[in-house]
């Protein structure tokens, strides 16, 4: 007895229903695996990025934001701080390096940040193209920013104010790109690096010859500092040090991180709970579907009980059955969901934010097809162990 022939043969027979089964499991699975991988490279990119930044000093205000500012250029910064005490916290004995941050202008909604060398040596990025920038109002662009904008090295082009394309503009103050950074799939690909030193020189002929006559070194601001701890004792005793000895404020990437996951993790958790009673909807679905049509086949299986097939081989089709509608829902489902990412990662890219992919696979997704196989099997017990126990002469007799 083929079972996959008489299977499908019964399936394509009531194609609605069918359709409808496959199409309950497929839209849970879909949206779990959105959630599954989305959530993945989410983490990942985050930890990346953070990775080797033990604490950032930044303006007084909210620490997450201090974070996604300096860290993930996902926000606007909570104000700058000077120069001078960023200086005085370098020096710091618990300190083992920092690196300064400089920031307030975009070009065509990519951030323009003020750093030194260190910030690309801290991701492991190279040029792939031209040099680092070795004087003001040269810069250095991310692979992301090349190809989005089609500046390469030997361009020019001016910031506007802010992180919005439509901001006011610093027209006459171009910047020479030197340099195109290799893709290294940190916050790099997205961001335009030059030196502090440049966008000092930027903001003094923006504010007039006033404002560059009066500027001092002890005037002189950055927008947060990132920090790598010395010792162990530095968690201790740094943060407490910049929050009472300076205008800064310090944040941890590690403990924000978690606050931040732990607020989306209250929406994900609701998309994931109605994925889970979409699954469960289907698995009902499908219980009565085949309880239905075990009742509308009694004759037919009594006819294939007469022709040899035994009580087991009854019993094993109903199941395949159940499976076989749980599996095509389960794949369905799985390539739906990387489908629907790769269409988020299309819209987060051209919204420059941190982009995502449905071209990746995750472990946890063999989970998910074993979980809808569970939903497909557990349907079909009951109507199974009907079919097992079938009354050959009784049923015959019925008609």
């Amino acid at each position: 007895m083929n079972f996959a022939t008489i299977s499908i043969g019964y399936l394509r027979a009531r194609s609605l229903n069918t359709a409808l089964n496959i199409a309950l499991l497929a839209l849970g699975i879909a949206t779990i695996t959105l959630l599954l991988l989305v959530t993945h490279q989410l983490e990942e990119r985050m930890q990346r990025d953070a990775r080797g930044i033990d604490l950032v000093a930044g303006a007084k205000g909210s620490p997450l934001q201090v974070i996604l500012s300096a860290i993930y250029h996902l926000d606007v910064p909570t104000g700058n701080i000077p120069l001078k005490q960023a200086q005085e916290i370098a020096k710091h004995r618990m300190v083992k390096k920092t690196i300064p941050l400089a920031l307030g202008d975009s070009y065509k909604g990519f951030r323009i940040v003020g750093t030194n060398h260190d910030y690309i040596a801290h991701y492991g990025a190279k040029p792939a193209s031209g040099r680092l920038w070795e004087k003001p109002m040269e810069a250095v662009i991310g692979a992301e920013v090349a190809q989005r904008t089609g500046l390469a090295a030997g361009g020019k082009f001016t910031g506007a104010h802010g992180i919005a394309e439509a901001g006011s503009g610093h027209d006459e103050a171009f910047y020479d790109v030197v340099g195109v950074l290799a893709l290294s799939g940190s916050v790099l690909d997205r961001l335009v690096l030059t030196s502090v030193q440049s966008v000092w020189a930027v903001h003094d002929e923006h504010q007039g010859a006033d404002a560059k006559q009066h500027m001092s070194e002890d005037d002189k601001e950055i927008t947060a500092l990132l920090i790598q701890y010395a010792s162990p004792l530095a968690v201790a005793i740094l943060p407490r040090y910049i929050n009472n000895n300076s205008e800064m404020q310090a944040a941890s990437p590690a403990y924000e991180t978690a606050r931040l996951f732990s607020i989306i993790g209250v929406g994900v958790d609701v998309l994931r709970g109605f994925a889970l009673v979409l699954i469960l909807s289907a698995g009902l679905s499908v219980f009565i579907a085949l309880y239905n049509a075990l009742n509308e086949r009694r004759y037919d299986l009594a006819v294939m009980r007469t022709l040899g097939a035994s009580r087991g081989k009854l019993m094993r089709l109903m199941l395949f059955e159940g499976v076989l509608l749980a599996l095509l829902g389960a794949l369905i489902g799985v390539a739906l969901g990387h489908a629907l990412t790769e269409a988020l990662g299309g819209m987060l890219k051209a919204a420059q934010q941190v982009a995502v992919t449905g071209w990746i696979w995750v472990p946890a997704e063999l989970w998910l097809i074993a979980l809808a196989l569970g939903v497909g099997a557990v349907s079909a017990v009951l109507p199974a162990w009907r079919a097992y126990r079938t009354d050959i002469a009784r049923t015959l007799a019925q008609g």
